[in-house]
């Protein structure tokens, strides 16, 4: 099956991780994504935008456009990550104060898959709002990378898992959802 053409949203958070996000774009392209990077307005400090959208040809977005603006192609699949206590837990009650925040709210109700790549310490990762956050996007059919073997938050400290997030595990797990037949197909 062959991925020309598609549009891969990659959805960025504040999180220390964020710098690395043009790895996780260069393995989705690989993959065959076009790939349109989305910033929450707090990753904008966190990211080289100039450096994403020469990697990427195209603007990275954090706001809604305004009527006279072009409209984006419409993602086929997304990827949060790296995706923050704070996101996390605003995706899963459907709060939609951001543009990355909107266009999570809609995407599962418009069938379009969601893999999510957490970056939060054990501190919070612990919390019963953060563990109940996950099991509801589960539930709704959101892959969250988190447990063994996926991303395990280290001890509060931002350098013993920026180097080694698990990026590539993002687009193997959007490439296993967007291969499987749809429901109906034969």
């Amino acid at each position: 099956m062959t991925r020309s053409g598609r549009v891969l949203y990659v959805i960025v958070c504040a999180a220390g991780a964020a710098g690395g996000v043009g790895r996780l774009v260069t393995l989705a392209q690989d993959d065959g994504w076009i790939v349109q990077v989305v910033a929450t307005p707090s990753a904008l400090g966190f990211v080289d935008v100039p450096v994403l959208e020469t990697q990427t040809g195209r603007p990275v977005r954090s706001r809604y456009r305004t009527p006279d603006e072009p409209k984006p192609p419409r993602a086929d699949a997304i990827i949060v990550a790296p995706a923050t206590y704070n996101t996390v837990n605003k995706f899963a009650q459907g709060i939609a104060d951001t543009y990355a925040l909107g266009l999570l709210a809609e995407a599962p109700g418009l069938g379009i898959p969601v893999v999510v790549l957490p970056f939060v310490s054990a501190a919070l990762a612990s919390r019963t709002p953060f563990r109940h956050s996950v099991e509801r996007l589960r539930a709704e059919g959101v892959r969250v990378l988190f447990g063994p073997g996926e991303f395990e938050p280290g001890d509060g400290s931002d350098a013993d898992v920026v180097g080694d997030h698990p990026w590539h595990l993002a687009v193997s797990s959007m490439r296993e959802l967007t291969s499987r037949p749809q429901d109906g197909a034969a």
